[in-house]
């Protein structure tokens, strides 16, 4: 057993270590890339940012007899367009989404209510347009105009440029008269998402992020589709206890923003909602100053989901999407490639999807080796390694005992044929003629060779032989 043991205890050794070895492989996460936390979160979450169109369309009628005023009425179409934009996040991936109450106001406001906003711009283009002052212009519409009918509308337009209807679900109210959260549908499936957080576990400098489409990042000199990409400002929490006249509670941020990115999402370093962006703080001079806006609480959001109805849940577009990105930022350009087009397949108009297969496909030559991609050469080969250290272990010390077990045996067949001792038969004395063989000596080394023993026994049975003749 000593001389097997020699080669195959380090054999049975070695297997066992490539067996780890192969586990330890398998299990190796894939290398994070080199890529800041604020990029991941905005890569993470602007596919889920949207931008909300909120709107109404006033018909006029007009009752006095004045071609001037007509003219004007003509070229307006006899019809006035009221509303603006706003922002928000999507939540859920069968399209629900978080905004503020005041960006989608004119979806539920009285039709008196819209009527009187609508009328007051009219009178504004006609005072505009004449030259006289506000009040002149108001005192002679008031008498002769009046609305025929209200069209409301709310849009939704995707970070991908699709633009949806829009759905009020649940409606809290404008800044100045309560709750400045409303929770909008639109039709969709397998949206990107972004998770809600616990705004009672904020505190004072925590890191933040505003996400949205700021009015002030539009321009005349940038291209039409640059409307499609949402803005993300860093910053921190500057005070969590303060709360409106009505006492809803609101968190002051000092990251950058301006009117269009009321309703976008306020970030923290998880990558989840913490609040909705709702006001700025007072101009100064007529003039903003940034550094001092407030947010939404996202629990205060919560009370208006819960009221739609909806479930903040991951979606499938979310996770491998996800996993693509880390995998992409890590160098493995062939597996983030198979997320993407996961991704494609389940959701084709996702905002980012296009560019980073494109990328992928253009870097594939570079792409680092993924150990689990052959786990299962590893476990066949795990399975034929542990067979062949069992095989061995029971070469090893099986053998051994069997050869000691015939050592034990074969001594035993000398003394049978002598009962001397025992008193129940003579003892015969040993033949001079034939020279006696010690089978203890056929069992050196725990080694017992076959023509010797087939010539020992030989031997025994002519002893036995010739004492039964002389008995």
């Amino acid at each position: 057993m000593k001389k097997r043991a020699l080669f195959t205890i380090p054999i049975s050794l070695l297997l066992i270590a490539a067996i780890v070895a192969s586990f330890v492989l398998i299990n190796i996460k894939p290398a994070k890339g080199n890529v800041s936390q604020a990029q991941r979160l905005n890569e993470y979450t602007k596919p889920a940012v949207v931008r909300i169109i909120d709107y109404a369309l006033v018909g006029w009628q007009f009752n006095d007899y004045n071609p001037e005023v007509e003219a004007v009425l003509e070229q307006l179409k006899y019809q006035t367009l009221i509303g603006g934009s706003g922002s928000g996040a999507i939540i859920n991936s069968d399209g629900y989404i978080v905004t503020n109450a005041h960006v989608v106001e004119y979806g539920k406001m009285a039709d008196q209510e819209v009527a009187d906003a609508a009328f007051e711009q009219l009178v504004t283009i006609m005072a505009d347009h004449f030259q006289v002052d506000y009040n002149t212009a108001y005192n002679y519409l008031v008498a002769y105009t009046q609305y025929t009918e209200i069209k409301r509308v709310t849009k939704v337009i995707l970070p991908g440029g699709d633009v949806l209807d829009g759905e009020i679900k649940s409606y809290g109210a404008p800044i100045n008269q309560g709750k400045d959260a409303a929770v909008v549908k639109i039709e969709g499936k397998n949206l990107p998402t972004i998770p809600l957080g616990d705004s009672s576990e904020v505190q004072n400098q925590d890191n933040i992020w505003v996400s949205g489409y700021p009015a002030a990042a539009d321009s005349d000199l940038l291209s039409p589709d640059s409307s499609l990409v949402s803005t993300m400002n860093a910053g921190q929490i500057s005070a969590t206890d303060k709360k409106t006249d009505q006492g809803s509670p609101v968190i002051q941020i000092n990251a950058a923003a301006t009117h269009g990115n009321s309703g976008g999402p306020v970030i923290n370093e998880k990558g989840q909602i913490i609040g909705l962006l709702t006001f700025r703080g007072d101009t100064v001079n007529g003039q903003e100053v940034q550094g001092f806006n407030f947010a939404v609480p996202v629990n205060t959001v919560k009370e208006f989901v819960n009221q739609a109805g909806v479930r903040n849940t991951k979606s499938e577009t979310n996770r491998l999407y996800k996993e693509g990105l880390e995998l992409y930022w890590g160098g493995y350009y062939k597996h983030a490639l198979e997320k993407f087009e996961a991704v494609q397949r389940i959701y084709p108009n996702h905002s980012e999807i296009k560019e980073y297969i494109g990328n992928s496909e253009e870097k594939m030559s570079k792409s680092k080796m993924l150990w689990s991609d052959y786990a299962t050469f590893f476990y066949i080969g795990d399975g034929v390694a542990g067979l062949l250290v069992l095989i061995l272990l029971v070469f090893t010390f099986a053998g051994g005992s069997k050869n000691k077990a015939a050592a034990a045996v074969l001594p035993a067949a000398g003394p049978s044929a002598n009962m001397g001792e025992q008193g129940s038969a003579p003892t015969v004395p040993q033949a001079p003629s034939a020279p006696e063989m010690n089978l203890n000596d056929l069992n050196k080394d725990g080694k017992v060779d076959i023509q010797d023993l087939l010539i020992a026994l030989q031997e025994q049975q002519k002893k036995q032989n010739k004492d039964g003749n002389e008995e």
